[in-house]
């Protein structure tokens, strides 16, 4: 990990450290508990449950240590209403292209998911997005070929 900031929102921040409890406070000593039923049974060298439990456990701890480091990375994105004077992280941008409106909010990279209009400030989209002001037209690359947006909202 690096010391670059996250920028999450406070709803993204509140799953990730969900996350973070339900590993550390469940899964692990689920997997610990397993683990010690198998090493039980005897040799370890053919044991199935063993390997796996170990395997499952290994993967819950370099989890809880990338949460860990995450989280002291987060600063968290506004939910405040932005106003409408240029784009910036959690603004939700009503965009047209072509003949067609379509809202996008924009967000952290960690949030980022295209399938609910939720675009990472890091994308070419997003980049183009910050600072931009209502009647602005961006043009993006996209694998489609050049797009262009106009801007016709900030919230």
């Amino acid at each position: 990990m690096n010391n670059k900031k996250m920028y999450l929102t406070p709803k993204g921040f509140e799953d990730l450290k969900n996350e973070y409890k339900e590993l550390q406070d469940k899964r692990r000593p689920e997997v610990v508990a397993r683990l010690s039923s198998a090493r039980e049974m005897g040799d370890l060298s053919e044991n199935a449950e063993y390997t796996a439990a170990r395997e499952e456990l290994s993967f819950i701890d370099t989890r809880i240590e990338e949460l860990e480091a995450l989280i002291k990375q987060v600063e968290l994105i506004s939910e405040e209403p932005h106003g409408n004077a240029a784009v910036d992280l959690g603004s939700q941008v009503v965009l047209k292209i072509k003949d067609k409106e379509e809202v996008f909010t924009v967000v952290g990279e960690w949030e980022a998911d295209p399938a609910e209009k939720k675009i990472s400030h890091e994308s070419p989209l997003g980049k183009a997005l910050l600072g931009k002001a209502v009647g602005d037209a961006i043009e993006v690359e996209a694998p489609a070929g050049k797009m262009v947006y106009t801007i016709v909202g900030i919230n």
